[in-house]
């Protein structure tokens, strides 16, 4: 089993940045890929950025250019952060975090970002 925890969300001001952070723990060796899915209400869940195998990266089409995804692995733990810059309103969502394992996924709680115009 796989346990993800996310932090670093919050209520910040259009053009600001924020952090998101969500750390792995458990069966970590079945992680192939890392990453950050976001709801916004009403809307479907769409991929913001994931890491895979530690090499590659992918970006959904609305943040490219304005987020940037990184890992860190250690022994008993995987890290992934979500560097958010040049926020904008449409960027309101609630944010997921989210591990590919073996036959299976795993997903955070959420964490809220809101952004205000």
């Amino acid at each position: 089993q796989v346990q993800l925890v996310e932090s670093g969300g919050g209520l910040v001001q259009a053009g600001e940045s924020l952090r998101l952070s969500c750390v792995a723990s458990g069966s970590i060796s079945l992680i192939d890929a890392l990453g950050w899915y976001r709801q916004a209400p009403g809307k479907q869940r769409e991929l913001v950025a994931i890491n895979v195998n530690g090499v590659s990266t992918n970006y959904g089409i609305s943040v490219k250019g304005r987020f940037t995804i990184s890992r860190e692995n250690a022994a008993n733990r995987n890290t992934v952060y979500l560097q958010m810059n040049s926020l904008k309103p449409e960027d309101t969502a609630v944010y997921y975090c989210y591990a590919r394992g073996y036959r299976k996924d795993h997903w955070g709680q959420g964490t809220q970002v809101t952004v205000s115009s």
